[in-house]
């Protein structure tokens, strides 16, 4: 009796998993994964409370998102267009567009380094590779098929948790840097903990789900293939939105958890405390995987940047094609809706002309993540005042506690960010 009821938890878990889940999965891109193993490397277990401290901030400010979304049947860049102007919208957009073309050039780098561990051939053809198999992807496979299969990409970054159990470690020093905070004032240690903030409540995601929340209207004919109208919300699907974020952003927070502590404790604790290249972060999954830790460090690599560069196009394409009024959505075919899979093509195949500046790929994820911190606050202020407006969102505006978190975490990470640049 008892497992039948798992049996049936499990599988109404697994139906309701859509928008918030993947964009949770997607928040574990190659920025990330590059960040988490930067942090492990640079400071052992010390910002490891991290993944604990943000987990409560990512799953409101994505709530909130994702309830615009469901609410309004339309996109953040719409809602901003729509009530409050142009004016407000433009900065925001260039805000996002810059910090998401830099993030697909970053992750597009990360996944081309490691296709080229595995199977040689130069960087560049890989790049180009990756850039064409990652369009082809948005661009000719229908979101109802395509959104399955981002789900299952994400297996592949359960490697990190295996080698933390592969490698002897303290399990108290570990709970206590879990638990008790430490916090340093010098540069580095508010560089990397901007670049955390940065990469896991980043601005893509705000949009991403806002407009995936919109698809799911469409697709479960809730709003009309138009994308006009009001769409009709039952608190029964708001509470389902709001578990499908919740186990979205616990899974990203566990797997940046065991990143870290599975770089701590085999690079970090050997001396390694800045990564170079893809390799040398490969290296932490060596206890597990042993000769074939860059295998499995690139397949996790290159699986998660198959999952979050379409994320961050497409979440560039929704704004860019809301503010102008295009017809835009995943849901359309490529003829139906070019100019938004044209923005999409462009701000793609932008990221991949920066890989000719003198910037290592891997550096360029975390550099990614910092400007993802800096970009943030701005933005996460406009979505406060969105989910707010009763005359947006009517009875389902925030209560005091999700208004209490978002201003928080909103004033930390634009302190942290200022802190930072008067440390440099």
């Amino acid at each position: 009796m008892q497992r039948n009821k798992v049996v049936l938890l499990t599988k109404k878990i697994l139906r309701v998993l859509g928008p918030g889940f993947i964009t949770g999965a997607s928040d574990d891109d190659p920025s990330g994964i590059g960040t988490y193993s930067q942090t492990g490397a640079l400071f052992g277990l010390k910002q490891l409370w991290t993944s604990v401290f943000t987990f409560p901030f990512m799953v409101v400010i994505q709530e909130m998102c994702g309830r615009i979304g469901m609410i309004t049947g339309g996109g953040i860049g719409a809602v901003i267009k729509n009530h409050y102007g142009r004016k407000i919208l433009y900065p925001i957009l260039l805000i996002l567009i810059l910090a998401n073309t830099i993030n697909i050039g970053a992750d597009l780098g990360a996944m081309a380094s490691s296709a080229q561990m595995i199977f040689g051939l130069p960087f560049i053809f890989w790049l180009i590779a990756m850039t064409a198999i990652t369009l082809a992807m948005i661009v000719f496979v229908p979101y109802a098929t395509y959104v399955k299969y981002l789900k299952f990409l994400s297996i592949t970054l359960l490697g990190y948790i295996a080698t933390v159990f592969f490698v002897k470690q303290d399990w108290s020093l570990v709970l206590r840097s879990t638990f008790i905070p430490t916090i340093e004032f010098n540069k580095d240690y508010l560089m990397n903990f901007v670049a955390i903030l940065g990469t896991t409540i980043s601005p893509y995601l705000f949009f991403w789900q806002a407009n995936e929340e919109a698809e799911e209207e469409i697709k479960e004919k809730r709003l009309p293939q138009s994308g006009e109208g009001i769409p009709v919300v039952r608190k029964r699907q708001i509470k389902n939105m709001r578990l499908d974020t919740m186990v979205g952003m616990f899974f990203s927070n566990v797997i940046s958890f065991f990143v870290i502590d599975a770089v701590a404790i085999t690079l970090g604790a050997h001396g390694m405390h800045n990564i170079q290249t893809a390799n040398d972060a490969a290296q932490a999954l060596k206890p597990f995987a042993g000769d074939y830790a860059f295998l499995l460090f690139a397949i996790g690599i290159i699986g998660t940047g198959l999952m979050a560069v379409p994320v961050l196009a497409g979440s560039t394409g929704y704004a860019m094609a809301e503010t102008m009024a295009w017809k835009q959505g995943l849901s359309y075919k490529y003829f139906e809706a070019p100019k938004f899979y044209l923005v999409i093509v462009i701000v793609s195949i932008i990221g991949l002309v920066i890989h000719f500046l003198p910037v290592s790929p891997f550096k360029l994820l975390y550099y990614t993540a910092i400007l993802n911190g800096v970009a943030a606050p701005p933005i996460m202020i406009i979505v406060l005042i969105i989910s707010n407006n009763k005359k947006i969102l009517g009875k389902n505006t925030n209560n005091w506690f999700v208004n209490l978190l978002g201003i928080f975490i909103t004033l930390v990470m634009a302190a942290a960010a200022i802190a930072m640049f008067i440390f440099m």
